[in-house]
């Protein structure tokens, strides 16, 4: 995956463009004729040319098991991370290592 264009090449870009056309705005920055037309299309749709996040979402494998964690935590505050481990695979068939309860928890709180 690429990275994206410096935000000042878009600013850049989008300030020129508003004077001539797109392709003679990247062409000018030394920039691809279809980066000018995506910076100008963002800027009409969601009025910033800001890059947006790139990479999907993250989810937990147990974001579904949360309330579950909470009970575990709930029944005995001292419960431990193997414990947790082993009651997932019991209960819910789902395996995972020892970090992933601690990192979700972590996470959620």
């Amino acid at each position: 995956m690429g990275r994206p264009d410096s935000q000042d090449l878009r600013e850049r870009v989008v300030d020129a463009a508003g004077a001539t056309s797109r392709r003679q705005a990247a062409k000018h920055f030394g920039a691809g004729a279809a980066t000018a037309i995506r910076c100008m299309t963002a800027l009409a749709t969601t009025r910033t040319v800001a890059a947006r996040p790139q990479g999907r979402a993250r989810r937990c494998k147990l974001d579904p098991h949360e309330a579950f964690l909470r009970a575990l935590i709930a029944e005995r505050d001292d419960v431990t991370l193997e414990e947790m481990q082993a009651r997932l695979k019991d209960e819910h068939d789902r395996t995972v290592g020892l970090r992933t309860p601690w990192s979700f928890l972590t996470r959620a709180a």
